[in-house]
């Protein structure tokens, strides 16, 4: 078992749609070799997709098209219950597993803008999370944030987050706004450093790289870059500082990128994914 992770067992999981953050999720819990006390069911719409992850040790790979009720039929013989089908869909699988779940289910949604409320209407008295995995997940970097309903407990909101940790860090946040919050950062921020990496690539080609090689460079470098943060684990303003030599050609470059008012920017960026995943909501 890898370093740090618990060796308490989970209960069964249901994870109904293991689509690419479902299934990371799942390969991530599988290469954990984390102990489950029961079965680990997924469910896919075909059985081309529920065969790639039928391999997987402790794994009940269902496919719909050849089992039309096999989301009930995961969800009757689970304890944890990951929604993992895209948002317009959980009302109608709701409604689906809704009579087959156990009395002391954990239910768990991965879906944007379907709020607490929303959840906890069709599942009755029963545990609800919310979560907001990012895409790093997919390779064990990932960073999820998790919120727990009226009727979820701190023993729920403490199993959710060890099933997340299998695949990156988990931060717990107050409610569907935490959530939003959350969604902005780190939800939306692999999308905010692929952007500056694009717009690093073109400064390389406009300094006369070839395309291969700017691209090249510019990944090398945020990689590395990101890499000496973790290793040092000092403040990113200090590591910054100890490239930013007085006088010298970043002390230039740096000067440019400050008269830009970037922290304004990032500011009216994130505002501005808050407000619409408010908008999400509503029209949910």
């Amino acid at each position: 078992m890898p370093h740090g992770l618990s060796s308490v067992a989970f209960p069964s999981l249901a994870f109904l749609g293991a689509g690419s953050m479902g299934g990371a999720i799942v390969r991530g819990l599988v290469a954990s070799e984390s102990p489950v006390d029961g079965p680990v069911f997924v469910t896919n719409r075909s059985a081309a997709k529920a065969e790639a992850l039928a391999g997987l040790a402790g794994v009940d790979a269902i496919a719909l098209e050849n089992e039309p009720a096999g989301n009930s039929r995961a969800a009757a013989g689970a304890r944890v219950v990951i929604l993992g089908v895209k948002p317009y869909m959980i009302a109608d699988l709701l409604d689906e597993i809704a009579p087959h779940l156990a009395d002391d289910a954990i239910i768990v949604s991965l879906a944007a803008g379907i709020t607490l409320a929303q959840i906890e209407a069709k599942t009755g008295a029963r545990a609800v999370i919310r979560s907001m995995p990012n895409t790093p997940s997919t390779v064990g970097r990932g960073v999820t944030g998790i919120a727990a309903g009226t009727h979820a407990t701190a023993d729920d909101t403490g199993l959710v987050r060890r099933l997340f940790e299998t695949v990156g860090v988990a931060v717990e946040v107050d409610g569907d706004d935490g959530i939003d919050a959350i969604s902005t950062i780190s939800g939306s921020g692999p999308a905010y450093v692929f952007l500056l990496i694009e717009q690093f690539i073109e400064a390389a080609r406009h300094q006369g790289f070839d395309a291969e090689t700017a691209r090249l460079l510019a990944e090398q470098t945020f990689i590395g870059a990101t890499r000496l943060l973790e290793a040092e684990g000092e403040d990113p303003a200090e590591l910054r500082r100890r490239v930013t030599s007085p006088k010298g050609t970043t002390e230039k470059a740096v000067e440019v990128l400050q008269s830009a008012d970037l922290a304004a920017t990032f500011s009216a960026a994130t505002d501005a994914a808050y407000n619409r995943a408010k908008e999400l909501a509503a029209e949910g």
